[in-house]
């Protein structure tokens, strides 16, 4: 089944990106990595530090905020973050894969069908290794946090993660 997995097409992609940057590989996980709780159970790591690959919606324009597993986003701050002038608002499961070429549970920060304004919670930088989805759930990608910054040209807001509690 793990070597099916690395020969999908979207799984392919995200690891063509790694390969080019030198970022290390795809690895393939038994349990699926659909949620952070799921992947950080499959990984046996903090819920911290799963990277949530979450698309939205300013209009037309679709935008992504990498966030850690144990954190909300918060809409308001990506937005005055990026700069944006439309509202910020869930994109549903055809815009995500329109916009990204993955589906939901599996949407990798990286190999991208459209270039997207992308912005990285900053408290990601907690852990010494963050994971981050490949192109399927029960595919993920170990990097650390500088190396995600590089590979994705992300900006890195401080205020866009918010305590899942609050």
């Amino acid at each position: 089944m793990n070597e099916k997995l690395l020969e999908r097409e979207p799984v392919r992609r995200v690891a063509a990106v790694l390969a080019a940057a030198g970022a290390g590989e795809v690895l393939t996980l038994a349990e699926t990595a659909r949620t952070a709780a799921d992947a950080a159970r499959s990984l046996d790591c903090p819920q911290g530090a799963i990277v949530k690959s979450l698309v939205f919606a300013a209009g037309e324009q679709a935008l992504m905020a990498l966030v850690s597993g144990d954190r909300q986003c918060d809409t308001k701050a990506l937005r005055r973050g990026l700069g944006l002038e439309a509202r910020v608002g869930r994109a549903d499961a055809d815009f995500v894969r329109q916009a990204t070429g993955y589906t939901i549970g599996g949407v990798s920060p990286v190999g991208l069908a459209t270039a997207m304004p992308l912005a990285i919670d900053a408290g990601l930088a907690r852990f010494e290794t963050i994971y981050a989805a490949a192109g399927h759930p029960h595919c993920v990608f170990a990097i650390d946090f500088a190396g995600l910054c590089r590979l994705t040209g992300g900006i890195v807001l401080d205020d866009i993660g918010s305590d899942a509690g609050k």
